[in-house]
């Protein structure tokens, strides 16, 4: 059977021929420039292909691009969102410090501070006592405390100074069930005992009789018996009052004028009352050393021993010493 295509040369031979036809055409291009047109029409029919064979990388530089303008808008936005939390805790501080400063400014010029010596205490810390209402202050005995000192704010009295640290003390305050004070009705100047009803701005009025003429609405001051808590100080105004016919006295409850559950600022009074001051120059005498003196004594005249006269009521002046007679 005789092949339809005949065996034509050999594989080496048109390999040859190839190379020859190709450095012709090479020379021919680079010494006479025949091919300039024909390069340029083969370069225009080649473009497209160029341009869709470089699609794909556009596509992706423009893909990076937008991923990177995306995730530098994400930090600029992460970035501006911190300064703006930064900047709304500054202005929080800010009326922060406006709201401490006014009542600073409240707490120096309440009208309920009188010519005693005063000094502004921060509160520090507050019992954690469910049964105690206490709250600690940043003065102390290097401050000139005391125990026993009124404390009190623009409000009204917070309570008494119970413990006095070097630098910090405690105050126990007017609404503890142990903390007691002498009040008075100032439409009609009753006198009564109040005590603190364990729960926050109550107090209660104790052993009241039933007749007495203490209305709702009252307000009640300190009345300054006792010597500890000077007078006129606004206290709580009663809420209730309420009697059975089987019971001598009357349950009356009253709000304090001061809001425990905010206290911030507080006034550490020094009262200026001449039986206080009496009471703590007797007690520094107490504790201070005493040296024997020796009186001439005229044997001829008589001597006669005064007691001085105690007032029942003030409770701060100290009970005479006893004192041995030497024969």
């Amino acid at each position: 059977m005789k092949p339809i295509f005949g065996r034509g040369p050999s594989l080496q031979l048109r390999l040859f021929l190839a190379i020859l036809l190709s450095a012709s055409l090479m020379l021919a291009d680079s010494r006479l420039g025949a091919f300039a047109n024909i390069r340029y029409l083969l370069n225009s029919a080649v473009a497209p292909l160029q341009y869709a064979a470089n699609l794909p990388r556009e596509m992706l530089d423009v893909l990076r691009g937008q991923f990177s303008s995306h995730q530098r808008l994400l930090t600029e936005n992460k970035a501006l969102k911190r300064d703006l939390l930064v900047m709304k805790s500054n202005v929080l501080l800010l009326d922060q410090l406006q709201q401490e400063n006014q009542r600073l400014r409240d707490l120096l010029g309440s009208p309920f501070v009188r010519d005693e010596r005063k000094m502004v205490a921060e509160v520090m810390a507050v019992d954690s006592d469910p049964y105690s209402y206490q709250v600690m202050i940043n003065k102390g005995r290097v401050d000139g405390v005391y125990e026993g000192q009124p404390v009190i704010n623009d409000k009204g009295i917070v309570g008494q100074v119970s413990y006095v640290g070097a630098h910090n003390s405690r105050v126990l305050l007017l609404i503890d069930p142990t903390n007691a004070i002498p009040v008075q009705v100032v439409r009609n100047d009753i006198r009564v005992i109040a005590t603190g009803g364990g729960r926050n701005h109550q107090i209660l009025l104790e052993h009241v009789p039933s007749s007495t003429d203490i209305k709702k609405g009252d307000l009640l001051v300190s009345s300054g018996l006792g010597g500890r808590y000077p007078e006129g100080y606004p206290v709580a105004r009663v809420t209730s009052f309420t009697f059975d016919n089987k019971r001598p006295f009357a349950q009356i409850t009253a709000k304090t004028t001061v809001q425990f559950d905010r206290l911030r600022y507080l006034l550490l009074v020094w009262p200026t009352d001449r039986s206080k001051m009496k009471h703590q120059t007797a007690v520094a005498a107490e504790s201070a050393p005493i040296a024997p003196a020796v009186t001439p004594v005229n044997a001829a005249a008589p001597v006669t021993l005064t007691t001085p006269a105690v007032n029942p009521i003030d409770s701060t002046v100290p009970a005479p010493r006893k004192v041995n007679n030497a024969n």
